[in-house]
């Protein structure tokens, strides 16, 4: 913990300069950064601690049996247990950006109203996660399906960790049931893609020229209600050298919506910027990366029998209604912890 211990006081020394708070975002970044590595410190001394009271009970125990003796040993072990588990979440969460807020983009496959349908699903599948895990939903972009569902949505999940959580959650979604949009009650399959990136403000440095925006303003389209602003202040940015388009109408102002579209247009550039440097390492390595995006994840499984499996890590249950209100955990934590080499 020494060298983690270094990164906190390193990160104080930033804190206490005077231009500290010049850059907001940048600051926020770095108190985020140092609030999570003390953090992983705290867990680990409180599971030494824990770790320590254990082996004097145990102790104790070989030396003198005692009823009374062995249910405060039973309570020791249950706490120290549930500190392991917490100090092991710390640090499966403790990769580079893993702190940051993500942006999530759904799209559904083909198949029309029924893939359409199944991207809505999803939609409030993970809004339902987030709100779980007390992070904040916003919509930067939505579009409505023409019959029904979601034709697309890009929405922002504040919190921390939220990228380190949802990263897993990255790829191809596949649904199998009796279509409620099928008159004749046949069974279809029906994909959806979900695209997960962190969110970077002012923490990286991306040099975008003026010349290579396409900028232009729209009239907000969608459900309506919270989601969008009704005014001609969408903003949509098409990156011309790679073709990323970047689309918020969820801000008040069109001014506050081409910030944040900057903010997406500079997290994908990025995210890009990773994927093609992890796709090079696979290269060398000579096999193709696990989670490549178009990759199918999990299948959600509603007839001929209940289950929910994710190819990936082979966990699954039959509680499908459970993961589809927002129930996620023992999927992310099943794959955070098959990324462990």
């Amino acid at each position: 913990m020494d060298d983690k211990q270094k990164q906190v006081d390193d990160l104080d020394q930033q804190t206490m300069k005077e231009d500290f708070w010049n850059d907001p975002q940048k600051a926020q970044a770095v108190i985020r950064k140092r609030n999570s590595i003390k953090q992983i410190i705290d867990d680990y001394q409180a599971l030494d601690a824990g770790l320590n009271s254990l082996d004097e009970t145990a102790d104790e125990l070989k030396a003198e049996f005692d009823d009374e003796l062995m249910e405060i040993a039973e309570e020791e072990y249950q706490e120290t247990a549930k500190k392991f588990e917490d100090f092991e979440i710390q640090v499966l969460l403790s990769h580079e950006y893993d702190q940051n807020n993500a942006i999530l983009e759904l799209h559904p496959g083909a198949g029309g109203t029924e893939s359409c349908d199944w991207c809505a699903m999803l939609y409030r599948m993970y809004t339902h996660y987030a709100q779980k895990k007390g992070f904040k939903v916003k919509v930067l972009d939505y579009l409505p399906g023409e019959e029904a569902g979601i034709k697309s949505v890009t929405f922002l999940v504040e919190g921390d960790k939220a990228y380190g959580y949802l990263k897993s959650e990255k790829g191809v979604h596949r649904l199998v049931r009796i279509s409620p949009f099928d008159a004749g009650a046949r069974r279809h399959t029906s994909f959806a893609s979900l695209d997960v990136m962190p969110q970077f403000n002012n923490e990286i440095e991306i040099d975008i020229k003026p010349e290579d925006l396409e900028i232009e303003t729209k009239r907000a389209s969608g459900a309506g209600g919270q989601h969008i602003n009704k005014t001609d202040s969408a903003v949509r940015i098409v990156h011309k050298p790679t073709g990323i388009v970047a689309t918020c109408q969820n801000g008040r102002s069109q001014h506050e919506n081409r910030e944040e579209a900057m903010r997406v247009l500079k997290s994908r550039l990025y995210q890009r910027e990773i994927e093609e440097q992890e796709k090079k390492m696979a290269a060398i390595k000579g096999k193709q990366a696990a989670n490549e995006w178009g990759s199918q994840i999990r299948s959600y499984v509603l007839h001929p029998y209940n289950l929910v499996k994710d190819v990936r890590t082979g966990y699954e249950t039959t509680q499908v209604q459970s993961v589809l209100d927002g129930n996620l955990d023992e999927f992310i934590f099943a794959y955070l912890k098959s990324q462990v080499q």
